[in-house]
């Protein structure tokens, strides 16, 4: 029995160190000072001094030995944290959890990071303690960042320094308001610690012209998003949301689809943004009666790295009976697929600068 069960254990472990061997792993732990962007006119008071805070990484280092990874020239991906300091007790501070893959450029000298998450901001808006806060209208909410750095590795023994700059945005989607949110603009500087002895060789297996040559005859998808939100109106509430598309795409390559399709909207929150502007604002000519539905059409693209992928969209609305921040809308965000046909997405719908909401979305894709 102790011999099985020496053999068994030896088995195991050979095939962990094994699996282990396919990535190695680091951490990065960054400083960050900049300025407040002022995108919007209404987060004019709210900009004071200059924010700063802190980056911590954890990062998985791929080598090609799955297909995408060469495919994405063998992206890093992992978690990161931050804090920052807005330097306004107004605004408070903010706390953020992300995932984040890292892209690399120019032999590798150039590091293009891109993280999404969830945020907690220590002070929101209160209508009695805290009424100047529009920036942000709930103490979670959703934050995005991009770092842009040239790095070295291992310049002295695990030891490496990467420095650049940051843009780090924090909103709610509008789940809440007021939502102007922030656009911190920064300059970073790191430190980047090896957790491996050495790094693995990278794999060069798949052939680029075949992958360029890869196509699929056109899919057929539909998707079923739905989310709340709530008007700019402080207090209007929030309402739930619910968004039918179809669409065709057809993948050109490897990377690559692009998309055409429609959209409709049920955007219950927009029946009391019209009956509040019949009531209140009689020189806008609003009956009260206007049909709060929209159509959309749009064209979009579609990145595949694995088996989740990056979607965009570029959309007009075609059936359009009530005015609301204008008929040009976008959507971006992320899909998993699952059992080859089905995804689940998490998407942000906006107008320009301007977000609408964020879509929980479930489809098919034929």
């Amino acid at each position: 029995m102790r011999q099985i069960f020496l053999c068994v254990f030896c088995l195991v472990f050979s095939f962990s160190f094994a699996q282990d061997k396919t990535h190695t792993s680091y951490i990065d732990v960054n400083y960050f000072r900049g300025n407040i962007a002022l995108h919007n006119n209404e987060i004019l008071h709210l900009i004071k001094g200059h924010p700063k805070g802190v980056i911590l990484a954890w990062n998985k280092k791929t080598y090609g030995f799955e297909d995408w990874e060469q495919r994405f020239n063998y992206p890093d991906y992992g978690v990161s944290f931050s804090y920052q300091n807005m330097k306004n007790d107004i605004l408070g501070n903010n706390y953020a959890l992300y995932a984040h893959y890292n892209f690399y450029f120019l032999k590798r000298n150039i590091m293009f990071r891109i993280g999404q998450g969830l945020s907690y901001n220590t002070n929101p808006y209160h209508k009695e303690t805290n009424f100047k806060n529009v920036a942000f209208g709930s103490k979670f909410g959703s934050s995005t960042y991009v770092m842009l750095n040239y790095k070295k590795e291992r310049i002295i023994d695990k030891f490496g320094l990467q420095a650049g700059f940051s843009l780090i945005h924090y909103s709610n989607a509008n789940v809440k308001s007021p939502n102007n949110g922030t656009n911190s603009i920064t300059f970073n500087v790191g430190v980047t610690y090896s957790l491996d002895n050495q790094d693995l060789e990278y794999q060069h297996t798949i052939d680029k012209k075949q992958d360029q040559a890869f196509s699929e005859p056109i899919k057929y998808n539909l998707a079923f998003r739905t989310g709340i939100n709530e008007s700019d109106v402080v207090g209007s509430g929030q309402y739930a949301m619910y968004v039918i598309s179809a669409y065709a795409d057809k993948r050109i390559n490897k990377k690559s689809a692009f998309q055409l399709g429609a959209d409709v909207f049920f955007s219950n929150f927009l029946k009391e943004l019209i009956y509040y502007k019949s009531v209140s604002f009689p020189e806008e000519n609003i009956s009260g009666d206007e049909d709060h539905k929209r159509i959309g059409v749009f064209a979009g693209h579609e990145l595949f790295v694995n088996k989740t992928s990056l979607e965009t969209q570029l959309g007009y609305y075609v059936y359009y009976p009530f005015d609301f921040e204008g008929r040009v809308y976008v959507r971006i965000g992320l899909k998993r697929y699952f059992a080859k046909k089905w995804f689940a997405a998490l998407t942000l719908k906006a107008h320009g600068a301007r977000a609408e909401g964020v879509e929980f979305g479930l489809g098919v894709r034929l």
